[in-house]
């Protein structure tokens, strides 16, 4: 399977897995605030029924910040800490909101927390909301603010924006034409494209057109190394080792004069410069 396929059925894969998960995503910004509301009134009125009183109002539940909300009631109202707990968890979870909140019972008068809970789902930092006595019968206002689950909602969805721009990206690098200093090997001819060279490195050669140009052993390994790693500065080290030292054999000037054949080789196509980078080694440019 060829390098262009697998780009674009990976890129068909997570463009797939991005547009579903984008369109299936429950909590929308635009309908957050009316989900609260809708699933706030709900818990108020359990709370009633609990206080067995059916005929009092909930007053119309308030937006005190962005992700804070509060309920408040027409009549005073005993609460009773655990059953506060279960409601709130199942009318939220309910609505599909988010499972992670604080919630706080002011006094009406002076606005001084009664009794409060921070709900977390992470077991490790579960503030495990504890049982009390029941709060006496008073006016009471309860606030629920949200901490951190709408926010990793947004960023999950912008990560699902991200990876979908990756898996357009990936289909169109699938579709791209070779350009003509691709180095990819040809399976048939066993050489590779160096601008407007055909280079077999198993036969010592270089084939521009119609003519052919013979390289020495020793250019050849070079030149092999330069197409291996294009626009890449390779050190003068790793050359000598490569091709001579490895062999058993130090040089002293030898290669300069390979790279000095090979540049004069190499000069009828002025896309390809093999450069000499001053104190450190060369390089096979290749314009692009």
């Amino acid at each position: 399977m060829s390098r262009k396929v697998i780009y674009i059925i990976i890129g068909l894969i997570i463009t797939v897995l991005s547009i579903y998960n984008l369109s299936s995503s429950k909590t929308q910004p635009v309908t957050f605030t009316e989900k609260v509301k809708l699933a706030l009134r709900d818990a108020g009125n359990q709370l009633l029924l609990a206080n067995q009183d059916s005929t009092s109002l909930i007053r119309p539940i308030k937006k005190l910040e962005p992700l804070k909300y509060e309920l408040s009631f027409e009549k005073p109202l005993t609460i009773e800490p655990d059953s506060l707990v279960d409601i709130l968890e199942r009318s939220l979870n309910n609505a599909n909101l988010p499972n992670e909140y604080l919630t706080e019972v002011l006094q009406c008068v002076d606005q001084e927390v009664a009794y409060s809970f921070d709900m977390k789902k992470s077991i490790d930092t579960d503030i495990i909301p504890c049982g009390g006595r029941d709060l006496p019968k008073n006016c009471y206002t309860i606030t629920v603010r949200f901490t951190n689950d709408l926010q990793t909602t947004q960023n999950s969805t912008i990560w699902w924006y991200i990876l979908l721009t990756g898996g357009f990206l990936l289909i169109a690098l699938g579709f791209l034409k070779k350009k003509s200093y691709d180095l990819t090997a040809s399976e048939d001819e066993n050489h590779m494209v160096i601008g407007s060279f055909n280079f077999y490195p198993e036969q010592n050669k270089l084939v521009k057109q119609a003519t052919e140009i013979s390289l020495s052993k020793k250019e050849c390994e070079i030149l092999a190394i330069f197409v291996a790693r294009p626009n890449e500065i390779i050190k003068r080290d790793e050359l000598t080792k490569t091709v001579w030292e490895d062999n058993g054999v130090i040089v002293g000037r030898s290669l300069d004069t390979y790279i000095s054949k090979l540049r004069k080789k190499l000069q009828s196509d002025n896309s390809i410069k093999l450069t000499n980078v001053h104190g450190v080694g060369y390089k096979l440019e290749i314009e692009q």
